[in-house]
């Protein structure tokens, strides 16, 4: 019995297949289409992603970048005020922000983006105020620690439009534009 149970275990070693120093490819059988290797997508190290809102057609649609930092919703929104980047530009997105609503800085207030506006260009000529103003209020209610947007100039509450065209003294949040903005 010892015999054969020696036998048996030295058969079965055989069956095994040898370590090797490094692998090798293995072809499919004849017929069979393998599919393409699946390798897991890693964002760049120390990278954020943070939307912004631009405009393409009287539109609102939102871009995700990759920024270092986060920042806070000054930085957040000087980001926006930048424009729409070459790569945007050539996939045709812009900005309505430009001589329609002159934006100065925003800081956070009990969880609230307070955003300064300077008083109006003299007969600017834009219509896209609403367009304007959605970019901004989208843009900084996309962050989690803003619950809400209103615009102040001079230290006062200003009206501003939605997308409905009815002027609101905020706060204001990404649902009263959402009638402009492209679904995802």
């Amino acid at each position: 019995m010892s015999a054969l149970l020696a036998v048996l275990a030295l058969v079965l070693a055989g069956c095994g297949v040898s370590a090797e120093d490094r692998p090798r490819g293995v072809r499919p059988p004849p017929g069979v289409v393998m599919p393409p290797p699946v390798t897991a997508a890693s964002p760049a190290t120390g990278r954020v992603a943070q939307p912004i809102w631009l405009v393409r057609d009287d539109r609102l649609v939102r871009v995700v970048r990759q920024v270092d930092v986060a920042g806070d919703v000054d930085l957040h929104l000087r980001r926006l005020l930048a424009g729409a980047s070459s790569v945007e530009r050539e996939a045709g997105l812009g900005s309505a922000l430009p001589g329609a609503v002159g934006v100065t800085g925003a800081r956070l207030v009990d969880g609230r983006a307070e955003v300064s506006v300077a008083p109006p260009p003299e007969e600017s000529g834009r219509t896209d105020e609403v367009l304007a103003y959605g970019q901004v209020v989208c843009t900084l209610d996309a962050r989690d620690d803003v619950s809400g947007v209103s615009f102040v100039r001079d230290g006062r509450p200003l009206g501003v439009p939605r997308a409905d065209g009815s002027l609101s003294p905020g706060p204001l949040t990404a649902a009263d534009y959402a009638a402009l903005t492209v679904p995802r």
